[in-house]
């Protein structure tokens, strides 16, 4: 599922798969690892590569509507 979503957005701002893994300093074959399911990136290179490519990660409670962003949550509380 997490593939799915990096390709989207790879491909939603137009850069090839070459052009994204130099940005994140990956092999190009490590992300189309990643595109088709093979192997899963961490979460910080989740969070790196929305932000080259202008998505941030949100997380909502659906009970409360509270948001918690990687950016906005003190990680010292965790």
């Amino acid at each position: 599922m997490i593939g799915k979503i990096l390709k989207k957005m790879r491909i939603d701002n137009n850069f090839s798969q070459k052009e994204l893994a130099e940005k994140l300093l990956i092999t190009q074959t490590t992300l189309s690892g990643w595109e088709r399911g093979y192997r899963q990136p961490t979460f910080e290179t989740i969070e790196k590569l929305a932000s080259f490519c202008n998505y941030s990660i949100t997380f909502t409670n659906n009970v409360t509507n509270e948001i918690i962003t990687s950016k906005n949550i003190d990680r010292k509380d965790i």
